[in-house]
């Protein structure tokens, strides 16, 4: 049964705003006179209408920033990012950034590069290079960021949480030129409100795991349908038309007790006690619940037959059981 997000009590973060240094982020630079192009043929989203945002200033709104996927020939998340695209200087006009998981950045960045061919574009892996934190507060404590000079941000969709909205900017500043403390005390809020947002993001351990519609891809604005090809499209274009997606993301919660990080960490399989036999799905993202002790709130992609007849188990037929939440958003129907 699935919990009502209205009916369910999650926590006013405390503090209910800050920086947290986000050392699992990565950033990759796409640049050059065919950068628009050449992203357009490899990307879910669409990217040659993204307005350029001048450095020191932050991207927002869907003109200026998207959620994008890069897939597989045979159409499964290679990796997901946050783009938008900056003028960093009268040397660099154009210049595409994608956050990225840090762990899955150089692959990603060396994937791009082997289709650059004679193509005027540059593919740059920088997360070694630059610092990536995250800022989450208020409408109002969103306007009184202070960027460096070179810093590169891009807001992102904002969370509701008990009546309490929180603004989520990513930051980008050069490790060379930061004069800002890499702040870690914050790191656990910003997760629980990365994974309460319902929207994914593929790390190494859920590589090539889903098509885009299993994790809501398609329903968080994170996939362009009347774009052109890229790879895996004519598949992911068959999954929506033709209602091939029997599974799908959902957020759930979990009391862990004395239970090892890595037992709930992603790529972690579900089991559910009607089909013993095999997985009805795995851990997208997780995050210790901040203020509700021994907590843990997951993000989950799982079979949808299994979510309305039985028990989702975390990990083993007899693990503990996995208590499922509403979505904070629609699904577009499939």
């Amino acid at each position: 049964m699935i919990d009502s997000l209205k009916n369910t009590q999650y926590p006013t973060l405390n503090p209910s705003s800050g920086y947290a240094h986000l050392a699992d982020w990565g950033l990759i630079f796409v640049e050059g006179e065919e950068a628009a192009s050449f992203l357009q043929n490899q990307l879910t989203n669409s990217v040659l209408d993204v307005s350029t945002t001048h450095s020191a200033e932050i991207a927002q709104g869907p003109n200026a920033v998207r959620l994008v996927g890069y897939c597989s020939p045979k159409g499964r998340l290679l990796a997901s990012a946050w783009l938008a695209r900056f003028s960093m200087d009268e040397m660099r006009p154009t210049c595409f950034a994608l956050f990225i998981s840090k762990n899955i950045a150089a692959s990603t960045a060396k994937r791009l590069s082997m289709y650059v061919l004679r193509s005027k574009v540059k593919v740059t892996d920088v997360s070694d290079t630059w610092n990536i934190a995250g800022f989450y507060g208020s409408e109002t404590e969103l306007e009184t960021i202070k960027l460096e000079t070179h810093s590169l941000a891009l807001r992102m969709p904002g969370v509701d949480l008990n009546q309490q909205s929180f603004a989520r900017t990513l930051i980008a500043t050069p490790k060379d030129l930061s004069s800002v403390a890499q702040e870690t005390d914050n790191l656990e809020q910003w997760n629980f409100l990365e994974v309460m947002s319902a929207i994914p993001r593929i790390v190494l351990a859920t590589q090539e795991q889903f098509v885009p519609q299993m994790i809501n891809f398609e329903s968080v604005a994170g996939v362009d349908f009347k774009k052109g090809c890229y790879p895996g499209q004519e598949i992911v274009a068959r999954s929506q038309y033709r209602g091939a997606i029997k599974r799908r993301l959902q957020l759930a919660r979990l009391g862990i007790g004395t239970m090892d990080r890595a037992a709930f960490g992603p790529g972690v399989e579900l089991f559910n006690s009607a089909d013993p036999l095999q997985p009805a799905g795995m851990v997208v993202l997780s995050a210790i619940n901040p203020q509700v002790l021994d907590t843990i709130n997951l993000q989950i992609e799982c079979k949808l037959d299994a979510l309305e007849h039985s028990e989702i188990h975390l990990g083993k037929v007899d693990g503990p059981v996995l208590k499922i939440d509403a979505l904070p958003y629609p699904l577009i129907e499939i």
